[in-house]
């Protein structure tokens, strides 16, 4: 007896979506430990009412886990957490694995679909269907890695400007925090923006240090590290401000040295088509009486 691969893909989407729908039913799901022994405890009240678990609540931590595996498995070690935090988005990250997982789950209809009607062979409907899931969850993927580094660019070269600008108030004799609020209430740019979440930290409990350092993991720059090491020895050095003149000056000339860098690899990259089209004519116009001259010979 043969099966349709349509029938067993909707036979394993159904059997999937009615294993969520009932384990998100109390009467199914298994009471944990702590719930169980609470109501023994000689401190506590009457038992709370069970409050049951939507599907969302249920797919999140699963989706979380399956895209930072995949992730790994492609050479993303860097937690997509970070650089959601790094680009100020406002999406969690499970909401963020849910969506990716949600196209993921329509690439797969999507090739399914397309492997039912095509009838191609077992290898090609394999590679549909395999691939057009890993297609989709590695363009969201990207997508992040993309807006992720486009945001450590424009920190890197908004980041001489604005050290500079925090030297000069550390010596017009600003405190640190005071020098801080006044560039993230008054500065744009991607660098402000993290400077505003610093103040914002700060404002929350942490000290000047501790969100500093928080802002240098988040942003995974390694001019912000020296930056950062440098704002820290605040409570010990008399000279901030000259210390940080001192690091804007260094962040200027690796912003100078990686511009000419890529000011060079551009400029060599120009040379290539302009040699294939000097070559290409040269070769034909080589290649013309040098098959004349065989032909004479041949019939000579």
């Amino acid at each position: 007896m043969t099966f349709d691969r349509s029938v067993v893909a909707a036979g394993v989407l159904v059997w999937l979506g009615a294993t969520l729908l009932l384990s998100s039913w109390p009467r199914f799901s298994r009471v944990s430990l702590q719930e169980r022994l609470q109501p023994f405890h000689p401190s506590v009240g009457p038992r709370p009412v069970r409050r049951a678990q939507s599907a969302a609540e249920l797919l999140v931590p699963l989706t979380e886990s399956i895209g930072a595996r995949l992730a790994a498995l492609f050479g993303v070690s860097e937690p997509v957490e970070r650089r959601l935090r790094r680009i100020h988005s406002p999406t969690p990250p499970g909401a963020f694995r849910l969506r990716q997982m949600a196209a993921c789950l329509a690439a797969l209809v999507a090739a399914t679909t397309v492997a039912g009607l095509a009838g191609g062979g077992v290898a090609i409907d394999l590679l549909l269907v395999a691939g057009g899931p890993l297609l989709a969850f590695l363009v969201v993927e990207q997508g992040l890695a993309r807006r992720s580094e486009r945001w450590q660019a424009s920190v890197v070269a908004e980041l001489p400007l604005v050290a500079e600008q925090l030297a000069m108030l550390l010596n017009a004799g600003y405190s640190l925090g005071a020098a801080l609020s006044r560039l993230a209430a008054r500065g744009k740019g991607c660098v402000v923006r993290d400077l505003e979440q610093v103040v914002n930290r700060v404002h929350q409990g942490l000290s000047d240090a501790a969100a500093l350092r928080e802002w240098s993991e988040v942003a995974g720059v390694p001019q912000v590290d020296r930056l950062v090491s440098v704002l820290t020895l605040h409570a010990d050095a008399s000279d901030l401000g000259c210390l940080v003149s001192e690091e804007a000056r260094q962040c200027r000339r690796d912003l100078q040295r990686r511009t000419v860098e890529l000011m060079d690899k551009r400029g060599q990259q120009v040379w290539v088509p302009v040699t294939v089209a000097t070559l290409v004519p040269g070769a034909i116009l080589i290649a013309v009486p040098f098959v004349s001259a065989l032909r004479i010979f041949a019939n000579a």
